[in-house]
Order: C-alpha cells, then sequence, then structure tokens
C-alpha cells in the first residue's frame, strides 16, 4: 500500500480554495481492502514541497501507533513497515503527526477492509463516503480560506462535509444506482471532533454492520446508525424505488454547514410502494 503526504490547494466551497493536507491527493485517502491473515506492507513518502512531517496511523494494526512511530516521515523522505491483518473489520487510517487533530482536520483520514474469511455477501454497487470538519477562517481577498486552530479547539468547524468539500457528493460526485440494486455504503469518520448521526431521507438501512463489526450478526431496518470519530460502519440497501435520496447527519443543523450527499436513483415508478402528486406552492399569508 503506497501513500504519498501531499499539501495541496483544493476546492472547498464554489469560488473558494482551501489547503488541504491528504493522502495520495485526495480527501478522504485511498480505500484500501486485504483480507484477514494477509501481511500488508505500507510505505509512506512525504511530497518534497510539504511544509510539516507527516504519518499514517492505521487503527487495523496490532502494534505501538498503528505505525506512526514507525512513519513520521520529513518532507522528501519515505518510511516503510509490515503488519500482519488480525482481526478484520472496516478501519479509520489517519495522520499521527502532532497536532494531529490539525492534520485530520485538514484532510488526512481513510478507510481499509479487512474483510472476513468468506468475504461480506455480494452487493451490486459499493460507495465509499467520509465525514469530516473544516476550520477555517472567512476566505480572503483571493477567495483562500486558512486553517483556524481556535475553531478546532473550540470545536466549532466552519464547514462539515462528506468527501473533503462542500458539494463533494452533490456536484461532483453523486451516488448512483438502480432500483432493484443492492447497494454498500462504506462509511468512516474522520472527524477529529464530532460524532455523526448518519442517516438516508426516504431509506432505510436493511442491515448495518454496527460499528464496523463484521462478525457479529448485522442489525437489520435501522433509520439512523451513530459513528464516533475515528469510527466507521457498513450499511447495505435494497433499492425499492427511484428518485434523489439525501444523505446526512441527523444532527441537522450540520446541514447548513455542506454536509448533504445524493444517491440518485433510476429506474421505473413503483407505485405500489410510493405514490403521490406535488400540489406546488402553499401561499403562505403573513
Amino acid at each position: 500500500m503506497n501513500l504519498e503526504a501531499v499539501e495541496v490547494d483544493g476546492w472547498l466551497k464554489e469560488g473558494v480554495t482551501y489547503n488541504y493536507w491528504t493522502f495520495n491527493r485526495q480527501v478522504p485517502g485511498p480505500f484500501y481492502r486485504a483480507c484477514v491473515g494477509d501481511t500488508i506492507e505500507v510505505t509512506l513518502k512525504n511530497d518534497p514541497k510539504s511544509t510539516m512531517e507527516h504519518s499514517v496511523d492505521f487503527h487495523a494494526v496490532t502494534g505501538p501507533g498503528g505505525g506512526s512511530v514507525l512513519t513520521n516521515t520529513a518532507p522528501g523522505e519515505q518510511s516503510t513497515f509490515t503488519f500482519k491483518a488480525l482481526k478484520p473489520g472496516l478501519y479509520v487510517y489517519h495522520c499521527a503527526t502532532p497536532l494531529v487533530a490539525q492534520h485530520i482536520a485538514n484532510g488526512m483520514y481513510g478507510l481499509i477492509l479487512i474483510e472476513p474469511e468468506g468475504n461480506l455477501p455480494s452487493v451490486d454497487k459499493e460507495f465509499y463516503v467520509m465525514q469530516g470538519e473544516i476550520y477555517a477562517d472567512k476566505p480572503d481577498k483571493d477567495k483562500r480560506a486558512a486553517f483556524n486552530y481556535d475553531k478546532m479547539m473550540a470545536e466549532q468547524p466552519e464547514h462539515v462535509v462528506f468527501n473533503g468539500s462542500v458539494d463533494a457528493l452533490t456536484k461532483h460526485h453523486l451516488l448512483k444506482a438502480n432500483v432493484g440494486e443492492t447497494v454498500r455504503i462504506f462509511f468512516g469518520v474522520g472527524g477529529p471532533n464530532l460524532t455523526s448521526s448518519f442517516h438516508m431521507i426516504g431509506e432505510i438501512f436493511d442491515r448495518v454492520y454496527n460499528q464496523a463489526s463484521v462478525t457479529s450478526a448485522p442489525l437489520t431496518n435501522i433509520q439512523t446508525t451513530t459513528v464516533p470519530p475515528g469510527g466507521a460502519t457498513i450499511v447495505d440497501i435494497k433499492l425499492e424505488v427511484p428518485g434523489e435520496f439525501i444523505l446526512v447527519d441527523h444532527a441537522i443543523a450540520r446541514l447548513e454547514k455542506g454536509l448533504i450527499g445524493k444517491l440518485v436513483v433510476q429506474g421505473p415508478e413503483q407505485p405500489e410502494i410510493f405514490k403521490g402528486k406535488s400540489s406546488g406552492k402553499v401561499a403562505v399569508k403573513h
């Protein structure tokens, strides 16, 4: 598994950029898969243009620092370590160089799936979604937003987002599927501070692998599931009707800070399940 720490100016919201710290130039970092019992070699390179040392802590690792004690890497250098995947599950990885919360808030987090023996049940489509927080000042005259330490310590983010930026999953990378398909969402919370109440408006999770445990029986017919920072879950859904289904954190005010995604489902109407007609605009008297 090859990771490169790269600090890059990226799209935060319409007309505004932010200096993200990334694994492989993306937020979240790459989604990795392995099988229980595998031996995994991790190489972390730190871009020569970086201003900071960076590292990686895999929650899937059994060993000091999750690998971070062996990968604290200066700009222009690289580090390597190996670990054996002893326990299956869906695990967060993140940078663990101080200030750890700053490195995570700037985008250095991702997920790794350690498949159980026999693997998870098959589905038609899989999606990778992570929730994170952006602690930023208001944009300057050049439309650049800078990191704000005080907001992070007060746990008051300017934005809460799916997959790194405002509108990432509404304009740039819509999730798409078809009526009749089964979809699986690998969902994690990079944080660094806020717990998610993950919910899909207009759908019910058929199976929830609670706390991303793949060795326990999944919960069934769940409306909202709780995922802590540094935690994950897996949800499966059978798509019964077409339309737009909205992904949110049901701490719903966070929607106003940018935390929204869409699953667009195409296919024939299913009037025996859902039908109706909008009455149009409602006149409101003041």
